[in-house]
């Protein structure tokens, strides 16, 4: 384990370079000048004065020096300054990461839940008008784009009925409806993953074995077919991780949460290149751990896994 363990991390070190590289490269290929954006509502520098912020920046200096001496800062926890606050990347990030922390766990938290609770019953109730209409709402749940469930979720819950906060992140309350925009939209494909492995183990003649001997259903479903079945659903959860952060960006934008996904809308309008770097490099990181995490779950699910 302690060998494969290392053999993982190794592998992410190419893996985090070429993020870096392209998010670098990506973010000096967007049209427009950041020295320009800054002053858009202000009385525009003087040549002298743009000359010397593009020196500061490190602006003036050719892409792949920019790119050497962004590498050797970040080697020492260094991400740079913020072109629009001129305060450090990091701490810029560390003020946001918490509430996005707390808006990704409580939507997984969401879509695990709905996902795999519907997953089961669909496949128990296989071809039944149970099923078609499990799997109808989940063809639905994955074509509805997040910004448009997120504002209908608005209209009617804070416009209308007043029950949550329109914008912000002070309480609970301001939460629940980002949470629950970005798990419906997640445990739409959690439900179809885990019906489809439920119906291969169900099929399988261990279950019908156990069915033989008398046991309860409900046991039958729970302890021996759903913890086979576990591999696959584990996959689409780890996975859904990086889709919520990325998702996050959006509905974070569409409810003025607090988050690094609004964090990124800001810096992406402004061409902030430091603090774009920093975001998705953050996320870039997280996922690729999410996933060693995965790997490494899987012996304990199974332990056939862990001996092979």
């Amino acid at each position: 384990m302690a060998t494969y363990l290392l053999k993982r991390l190794v592998g992410t070190i190419p893996v985090l370079l070429g993020v870096s590289i392209l998010v670098f490269a990506m973010a000096r290929l967007v049209p427009g000048d950041p020295i320009d954006i800054m002053f858009a509502n202000q009385a525009p520098p003087s040549p002298e004065q743009r000359a010397e912020l593009r020196r500061s920046m490190g602006l003036d200096q050719p892409i792949h020096r920019q790119y050497i001496t962004f590498m050797t800062n970040l080697a020492k926890g260094d991400m740079g300054q913020s072109f629009r606050t001129r305060r450090p990347v990091t701490e810029e990030i560390r003020n946001r990461i918490p509430n996005t922390v707390k808006l990704t766990i409580a939507s997984l938290a969401v879509a695990s839940l709905i996902g795999i609770v519907t997953g089961i019953v669909a496949a128990v109730f296989k071809n039944t008008w149970i099923d078609f209409v499990s799997m109808l709402v989940a063809i639905i749940g994955v074509s509805i784009p997040g910004f448009w469930l997120g504002l209908m979720a608005m209209m009617l819950f804070s416009v209308r009925l007043g029950w949550f906060p329109v914008a912000g992140a002070d309480t609970w309350r301001h939460l629940v409806m980002p949470a629950v925009t970005l798990g419906v939209l997640a445990s739409a494909i959690l439900a179809r993953m885990t019906r489809s492995s439920m119906l291969e183990v169900l099929n399988q003649d261990y279950v019908r074995t156990a069915r033989a001997k008398g046991l309860k259903e409900t046991v039958v479903v729970a302890r021996h077919a759903l913890r086979n079945a576990l591999i696959p659903i584990v996959t689409i959860i780890g996975l859904q991780v990086g889709g919520l952060l990325s998702g996050a960006f959006i509905i974070e934008a569409v409810f003025a949460y607090p988050g690094i996904g609004m964090l990124a809308v800001q810096a992406l309008s402004t061409r902030d290149f430091p603090l774009i770097q920093g975001i998705v490099l953050l996320v870039a990181t997280i996922y690729v751990m999410v996933n060693l995490f995965v790997d490494l779950l899987y012996g304990f699910i199974d332990p056939r896994v862990r001996y092979s």
